[in-house]
Parts: structure tokens; sequence; C-alpha cells
């Protein structure tokens, strides 16, 4: 029998979930609607598949992510005045395919004031627990000092939301791409 996948540990949807879900918040979020130039930043595309604790593909699943702009800062009135990239999307949602398996076009998060590097993910799914999470970056060494990441004490837990970018071919000049595979319990 194989190993039992480790589950996706649970963290913070932190503060700045967005108020309301902006009219373009598809799985691209370098992109937005009416604006004429991308988001500042460097592009990646992070994929992956979300699977239920006993290795099922979840497909329809919905997985939503959001993070802070190329400055550091959130779509979300409270955050420091606000002031964020008008061409960054902030927050994308896409729904897995038959597979489980899901993919966004964003920028690389980037540290601010208290934080490593991160993106939020939210999935929800049929037969499965709602997850809130967070994924970092490897090799950041903020990493070290981060308050959330160093709350997931399970070393397996922890590598499950740490994420390597690497060159990609097909996604465009200079874009890198990660895996972000997702575990999800199922619900009772």
């Amino acid at each position: 029998r194989a190993a039992q996948a480790v589950l996706t540990p649970r963290q913070s949807a932190g503060p700045f979930y967005p108020v309301r879900i902006p009219a373009d918040s598809d799985n691209n979020l370098v992109e937005v609607t009416g604006r004429p130039a991308p988001a500042a930043g460097e592009v990646v595309q992070i994929h992956g598949n979300v699977r239920d604790d006993r290795g099922r593909p979840l497909a329809g699943a919905r997985v939503e992510i959001w993070q802070c702009d190329a400055f550091g800062r959130y779509h979300h009135p409270n955050d420091r005045g606000g002031g964020a990239d008008p061409t960054f999307q902030g927050f994308g949602q896409t729904v897995t395919d038959v597979e489980g398996s899901y993919g966004f076009r964003t920028i690389k998060p980037v540290p601010y004031p208290g934080r490593t590097p991160h993106i939020h993910f939210a999935v929800a799914g049929p037969g499965v627990e709602r997850l809130t999470t967070q994924m970092y970056l490897a090799g950041e060494p903020r990493n070290d000092r981060d308050f959330l990441y160093n709350a997931i004490r399970d070393p397996a837990a922890r590598d499950a939301v740490t994420v390597a970018f690497g060159p990609a071919a097909g996604l465009g000049a200079g874009v890198q791409a990660g895996r972000f595979d997702l575990v999800l319990r199922r619900s009772l």
C-alpha cells in the first residue's frame, strides 16, 4: 500500500481576503481587463493537483488565491492606506479539471513588513473540508523568521507548502513555474 499523502496544513486567511470579489477574478492575475499594461513583478506559473486524503483527484474544486502586489500591497482597504498596483488583479480563482489539476499565472510573491513572501490559497470542493493555507518560496531566507511558516512544526507538512520555482518551456520568456499540490481531508 502506498504511503498516505501529507495533508496540506491549515493556515490563516490573513486580514486581506477581498472585501468583495473583483469583476476580473480569473486565473491570470497579471493581466487585468481594461488595463493596457501587465502587472509589475516577476511573472510565474503555479500549477498542481488537488486530491483528497486517499489520493483521489478532486474534480470541480474551487481554488482561490490572493496575494500582495510587487510593491507589497494588497487590494484591500485596510492595507496600509491602499495604493495597490492597478495592473495586478490581486485575487484569482479557477476550478479543477477532471484530474484535479489547476493553474494560475501570477507574480512571484514578495515580502512586506513582518512577512516572508507567500500566496494565500483557499480550496473547497465536494466531499472535503474547506482548506485555507499559504504557499511559501523554497530557499527564501525570510522563511526562518516568519511566525506563520514556523508555526508548521512537522517538517513534511512544512515541505508540502514550500515551492521551488524553475525554468519551464512554453510559458514565455523568463517565466518560471512552481508546482503546489494540495491534499484535503475528506469531510465526515
